[in-house]
């Protein structure tokens, strides 16, 4: 892969859309020193940071709300967009389609179901042991004692179905069971080794971008990406200025251009701040 840089057309960016885990995020899951005042840069350039993630719009909140007014969330894998403190776009997930996960998941035993709505996360009671790893992702939590008929019973919309696999197989459930069961009807991914991830057809990260970017009257050519995994695939390929951290396994190579250092070596606000440099 090409060096990041080799990107010379860095003065056309006008959105910048980061993933979150092993991407923005060091293995620690702390974010780059100073990226508070990175993200008031690009803001006052004209430019804007999206936080492009797995992860709910309460969980981004939590850890960008004090610059809400000043960036993006593409959140849910691109199941719910905001920019500037705005909701742009969500997708929401049938009940009866939730069901039909819950029931295909559970009755395999397949892996620790999850459903995701837009302002927390419906968890077994049972599956309470995994909590630690739960919070990391869902801040807002609602441990609840069967998911059958979940929507029906609260009242609650849904725009996300995952599934927790403790033993990290889930890129070999998706291939071998997800995505021949779902794959015509949903979008199905993962996000790293412990995560599957369902969202409605035609919802996934670079579906989000392009919806932010239309917002903002912005074409792939002024966009730019930073991934790891399978969820950013699509995203990557979209965005003309696309670029993989070094810590990202040797199969996401053929959907970026450019290569940069890994997530510990902060590799996303080094190419930030080329960025900035060029406006």
């Amino acid at each position: 892969m090409r060096s990041f840089e080799e990107d010379e057309a860095l003065a056309d960016i006008r959105v910048i859309a980061s993933d979150m885990d092993l991407t923005l995020l060091a293995d620690d899951g702390s974010l780059p020193p100073n990226m508070d005042e990175r993200i008031r840069a690009l803001d006052a350039a004209g430019l804007t940071f999206a936080a492009a993630s797995g992860r709910p719009l309460y969980t981004l909140r939590d850890m960008f709300g004090h610059l809400e007014d000043r960036m993006a969330y593409i959140s849910d894998n691109g199941a719910a967009v905001l920019c500037r403190g705005e909701v742009i776009y969500k997708s929401l997930l049938g009940h009866d389609v939730i069901q039909e996960l819950t029931e295909f998941t559970l009755g395999r035993e397949l892996g620790i179901p999850t459903v995701c709505g837009l302002d927390a996360c419906y968890i077994r009671e049972c599956d309470r042991a995994y909590d630690s790893v739960f919070r990391v992702f869902y801040h807002n939590i609602e441990y609840v004692d069967s998911l059958d008929h979940l929507g029906e019973r609260l009242g609650v919309d849904f725009n996300k179905f995952t599934i927790y696999f403790p033993g990290a197989n889930a890129v070999a459930m998706r291939d071998a069971v997800y995505l021949p069961t779902f794959g015509e009807r949903l979008s199905v991914t993962c996000g790293g080794a412990v995560w599957i991830d369902i969202m409605n057809h035609g919802v996934d990260k670079s579906a989000g971008l392009a919806r932010l970017c239309e917002h903002l009257g912005v074409g792939p050519e002024g966009a730019a990406a930073f991934g790891d995994t399978d969820n950013d695939v699509e995203m990557l390929e979209w965005a003309h200025h696309s670029y993989l951290v070094a810590n990202a396994e040797k199969r996401m190579e053929p959907h970026a251009r450019f290569r940069v250092p890994s997530n510990n070596d902060r590799g996303v606000a080094l190419v930030i701040d080329r960025i900035l440099s060029a406006h």
